[in-house]
């Protein structure tokens, strides 16, 4: 074995013979630069993530994206359908303390704040703004006007109002347990974010007013607030590692937009075109044929809907309509699959138009849609509900008499959970069956079916039994009972007339 492992190390490179040594040369074709694809790879870059989307980059894009949305019908009904996925009627909170009594008054209290602040309202337009302009800030502060013991409210600020102001440095003011320290400190600043030495924000520059604000730069629109981590929400989705801001989700749709404008404008105009009473005046005769003198590109005016005369030896050719093509369907078809695949939105979503699907093609385009929703949903129920419901924890506790005693003494955590609105079913029929029969075979339970139809399984169980209770006390048969009863005494009939056989 030693023998072995030192041949092995001094064996000598091949040759080919002739004492030249042989190297093996790999290599990719895509890493290949020919006359065919230079142009094709002309803007590839060795950027940074910070550099790639610097400030300059992402107010372009952001800029771009706003203006698509505001003028193209499908951009905004996309980005509309995304967000009433995602956040639906909005996220119901479910303690999983083991007291059941102070589980739900913390369920009610929240939901009575949450729909004091509008909470569902703000989390869709946080979600447009991330889709739409890549990102979206949420400011934790007190507004006393929230109608609720807890006046914690969220208060949303659009990406380009966090921003460096100009002569704000490297060096920023240094922080220490969230508070500013006068000391200055060398955490550096990219683009209204400051970070330590471990490259965890600390800080965010906040401008006092919107940059795009007309009077803005009248009322000294560059004061800014150097607010703590602990205060900012800050929603994005990283693509990138050490990327710290976002970039408008559909930023590889805009040049798709902007050409599905373009065509359907084209296609119009010429059909609007073709469509007027407009010819062209020409003659099949030679030359040196005798024919009626007419004026070269001289203008004929015409009415519609009547009659006219010719001079000798002229013809008249009216423009056909052949727009829109037989491929103009086809095409925005394309594109808007094209748009929509960036956003893992199936094409009958994006386009709002399922006739050419079957039942089978539906469900199964839907499958991979609604994966990145639920993994939407699991995002913002970390990078916002968690830090809300937090902040708000810590507020209610401190209220004498809100919250019971026995919540302060609860782990930090306060273990709980989000649910969602679900998805309706196509065949509600089938889903019913299938939910059957997967709890009679306990492959499934109670919490994880109504936690699917974005319910409290408790909750609902209890309502229930609240129906079924008064449906008892008022002599209401349930349904369904009879058909139960009138099977009860079949089998009861049936097993008496085995009975009297055996006898």
């Amino acid at each position: 074995m030693l023998k072995w492992l030192r041949q092995l190390g001094t064996r000598k490179p091949a040759s080919n013979g002739q004492g030249r040594l042989l190297v093996v040369r790999g290599k990719y074709d895509a890493a290949q630069t020919t006359y065919e694809n230079r142009r094709h790879w002309a803007n590839a870059d060795h950027l940074s993530a910070s550099a790639a989307t610097s400030a300059e980059v992402r107010r372009t894009l952001r800029s771009r994206a706003r203006y698509e949305v505001a003028n193209n019908s499908y951009a905004k009904g996309i980005v509309l359908t995304l967000a009433n996925y995602v956040v639906g009627t909005g996220p119901r909170l479910q303690m999983l303390t083991d007291d059941p009594e102070t589980n739900r008054l913390i369920e009610r209290e929240f939901a009575r704040w949450a729909k004091a602040v509008g909470l569902a309202h703000k989390l869709r337009t946080m979600r447009i703004a991330q889709c739409e302009t890549g990102e979206c800030f949420g400011l934790l502060a007190t507004n006393p006007r929230i109608d609720a013991p807890v006046q914690l409210d969220v208060r949303l600020m659009e990406a380009d109002q966090v921003a460096s102001p100009p002569g704000y440095g490297l060096q920023a003011p240094g922080f220490r347990n969230g508070l500013k320290s006068e000391a200055r400190s060398q955490e550096p600043v990219l683009d209204g974010i400051l970070f330590d030495e471990s490259g965890n924000p600390v800080a965010y520059t906040v401008l006092r007013r919107h940059p795009g604000d007309t009077s803005a730069w009248k009322t000294g629109g560059m004061e800014f607030d150097v607010l703590p981590v602990e205060s900012v929400i800050h929603l994005f989705r990283a693509e990138r590692p050490g990327q710290s801001r976002g970039v408008p989700e559909i930023t590889p749709a805009l040049p798709l937009f902007a050409q599905l404008r373009r065509y359907t404008l084209a296609v119009l105009g010429s059909a609007e075109q073709a469509a007027l009473p407009s010819g062209v005046i020409y003659t099949d005769a030679p030359a040196d044929a005798e024919a009626s003198n007419v004026e070269p590109m001289d203008q004929v005016e015409m009415d519609r809907g009547t009659w006219m005369t010719m001079p000798f030896g002229w013809k008249i050719g009216q423009v056909k309509a052949e727009q829109p093509t037989t491929v103009y369907g086809d095409f925005k078809h394309e594109v808007i699959n094209e748009i929509s695949r960036c956003l893992n939105m199936p094409f009958n979503i994006a386009a709002g138009n399922s006739s050419g699907y079957n039942y089978a093609s539906g469900r199964l385009d839907h499958q991979a849609f609604f994966k990145a929703i639920r993994i939407d949903q699991a995002y913002l129920g970390d990078m916002v509900l968690d830090r809300v419901f937090k902040a708000w924890i810590d507020e209610a506790v401190l209220i004498e008499g809100y919250l019971p005693q026995s919540v302060r003494t609860l782990d930090a955590e306060f273990p709980h959970q989000w649910f969602w609105d679900g998805f309706e079913h196509v065949d509600p029929a089938k889903e019913a069956n299938a939910q059957a029969t997967r709890l009679a075979s306990h492959t499934t339970t109670l919490a994880a079916e109504y936690a699917k139809a974005g319910l409290d399984w408790e909750s609902e169980l209890r309502q229930r039994a609240r129906e079924a209770a008064l449906m008892r006390e008022l002599g209401l048969e349930e349904a369904g009972a009879e058909e139960r009863h009138e099977d009860d005494d079949t089998e009861d009939a049936d097993v008496t007339d085995d009975a009297r056989q055996v006898a």
